[in-house]
């Protein structure tokens, strides 16, 4: 079994919105990445409350950093795989109706289950995979969540799922608090370091001009996050598509970002960086 803890973050940032969060972990290496995670939340005296991007200040940066290492240990070590999906505000998708922005998050949210963890490639034997699916406090109610979740389900039907054997099956997708789900928890902090750097978050400064120590501790920790991605993929860039060789590194990487792009769009030049590049996404069928 695959187990997936999803959550979502800036539906409308500065530059870059509609943050999706992933992390993997097989069933097999359930039980020890829970043990390593405790352990280093203990470690630091963390255990007792929610670990997240919000909470990081100059009190906890250092502690946050450890829980950092361990979570970056742990993806080294093939027992776990984060993937980060966002797009640049750049890009505009043509001809969306009112009630196509409206469900954005489904749309987007189910590319993102779909082909983020590359999971049609992840069973070469055609075992019997189940994938459970944890998403954190979903902001659907009703018939747009009744809808969102067979949009999820509907992915059994895809002849690339049914050939590789991967299955969710009913009851398999939840929605979880953060609270009582520490992988959900280390998650969230590399999903908002990514969202704050895009966004410009670190320049931000008060009306005395000065930066809040609270921003200066956000930019420690990131940077120490950028620094263990980096040294999964040097020359790591955080606002494009991470670079792959091969269909089967959208599984077997450790960590990748995918910059979503619309087939078919206008360029809006008012969310554009100074001198900032963009890539294609994936190669995705």
């Amino acid at each position: 079994m695959y187990y997936i803890w999803t959550d979502e973050s800036d539906s409308s940032g500065k530059y870059y919105a509609n943050f999706y969060g992933g992390i993997l972990i097989q069933s097999e290496h359930y039980e020890e990445v829970l043990q390593r995670l405790s352990a280093v939340a203990k470690e630091v005296g963390l255990d007792n409350e929610e670990i997240k991007w919000q909470k990081v200040n100059d009190y906890t940066e250092e502690r946050y950093e450890k829980i950092m290492d361990v979570l970056f240990d742990i993806l080294s070590d093939g027992k776990a795989k984060i993937r980060i999906f966002f797009r640049h505000r750049q890009f505009e998708a043509l001809g969306l109706t009112n009630e196509q922005r409206r469900k954005e998050y489904p749309k987007l949210y189910y590319q993102f289950i779909k082909n983020d963890f590359g999971l049609i490639h992840s069973n070469p034997k055609g075992k019997n995979i189940r994938v459970r699916l944890l998403i954190d406090d979903m902001p659907l109610k009703g018939p747009d969540r009744d809808e969102f979740l067979k949009a999820i389900y509907h992915i059994n039907e895809l002849k690339t799922f049914q050939r590789n054997n991967i299955h969710i099956n009913d009851g398999d997708v939840a929605e979880v608090n953060s609270k009582k789900h520490l992988p959900l928890q280390v998650m969230d902090v590399v999903l908002g370091s990514m969202c704050f750097r895009l966004n410009d978050k670190h320049k931000e400064r008060g009306i005395d001009g000065k930066r809040a120590k609270r921003n200066i501790a956000k930019e420690k920790l990131y940077k120490h996050i950028r620094n263990r991605i980096c040294a999964l993929y040097p020359g790591f860039n955080i606002g494009i598509t991470t670079p792959i060789t091969k269909q089967t590194d959208l599984w077997e990487q450790p960590y990748l970002h995918w910059n979503f792009v619309p087939k078919h769009f206008t360029k809006k030049e008012e969310f554009t960086k100074h001198h900032k590049t963009e890539t294609a996404p994936y190669n995705l069928h």
